[in-house]
C-alpha cells in the first residue's frame, strides 16, 4: 500500500528544492570564475536531489516492513518492530538491540494554512497506516 500525499502537495513539497536550484543556476550563469561555477553547479544537483525526494516523500507498507521516504534518507522498518503510530505524525518503533527510536512522517504532515481536502486525505493515510500497523 503506498500512502502519498495529493499531486499539489506533491508539487509544493518539491519547491524547496527547486527554487534554490533556480537560483543555483542563475549564479552559475552570471559567475566569473570557473570554482564559483563548479560550486554552483554541485549546489544545483544538491537542490535538484531534494526536489526530486521531496516530490516522492511517501510511505509505502510492504507485507513485512515500512518504507518511510523523508527529504533526506528512507528508512525501512520492520513490521514487528513498530510499537506505535504518533498524531505528530510519527512511527515509534524499536530496534534489535531494544532502543526505542521514532521517524517522522513528513509526507504525512499537516499545516494550519492547507486545504480542508488535502488535510482530510493526509488523515485518511494515518489511518490506513495504524490500521496496516495494528499497534
Amino acid at each position: 500500500m503506498e500512502l502519498a500525499p495529493l499531486m499539489p502537495n506533491r508539487l509544493a513539497n518539491s519547491v524547496l528544492g527547486v527554487g534554490p536550484a533556480v537560483g543555483g543556476v542563475v549564479y552559475a550563469v552570471q559567475a566569473d570564475g570557473v570554482l564559483a561555477r563548479v560550486a554552483a553547479c554541485l549546489a544545483v544537483t544538491g537542490f535538484v536531489v531534494l526536489a526530486v525526494r521531496g516530490y516522492r516523500l511517501g510511505v509505502t507498507c510492504l507485507p513485512t516492513a515500512l518504507v518511510v521516504r523523508g527529504y533526506l534518507r528512507t528508512r525501512v522498518i520492520a513490521r514487528e518492530s513498530i510499537t506505535g503510530i504518533t498524531d505528530f505524525p510519527a512511527v515509534r518503533w524499536t530496534t534489535r538491540g531494544g532502543r526505542r527510536r521514532w521517524t517522522p512522517l513528513t509526507a504525512l504532515m499537516t499545516s494550519a494554512g492547507e486545504l480542508s481536502g488535502m488535510r482530510v486525505q493526509k488523515e485518511r493515510a494515518l489511518g490506513q497506516l495504524r490500521r496496516w500497523a495494528r499497534v
